[in-house]
């Protein structure tokens, strides 16, 4: 009942920058808890960053914290990730994903994007 577009990715430079929104539609935006994930050609699908829908908090996984900044527009019914400070082992295809419960685990968000392909270069 929800459908994720992400858009933004692309080619970058390392400690360049780069912003992914997530336009999201088909149910109420704002009820849902939002994460971003990424995933590297042959690897698992991890975590990056998540803004819950309650509290305005958010969480980020250790290797982007102070890099990565997640915000959401509940009116515009959009998720950003801010990514600044980039590196070659940031290079993943960014996935959208929304979920009934508060987490950074794969299995527990229930709705995902195509995503996009973010390349940077050394």
């Amino acid at each position: 009942q929800v459908q994720l577009i992400e858009s933004g990715g692309g080619l970058v430079q390392a400690g360049g920058s780069l912003r992914l929104s997530c336009a999201a539609s088909g149910r109420t935006f704002s009820s849902y808890n939002m994460g971003w994930f990424r995933q590297a050609p042959g690897k698992e699908r991890e975590f990056v960053a998540a803004s819950w829908w309650s509290g305005g908090s958010t969480y980020y996984a250790d290797s982007v914290k102070g890099r990565f900044t997640i915000s959401r527009d509940n009116a515009k019914n959009t998720v950003y990730l801010q990514m600044n400070s980039l590196k070659p082992e940031d290079t993943a295809v960014y996935y959208c994903a929304a979920g009934g419960k508060r987490s950074i685990w794969v299995a527990e968000y229930d709705y995902w994007g195509q995503g996009t392909q973010v390349t940077v270069s050394s």
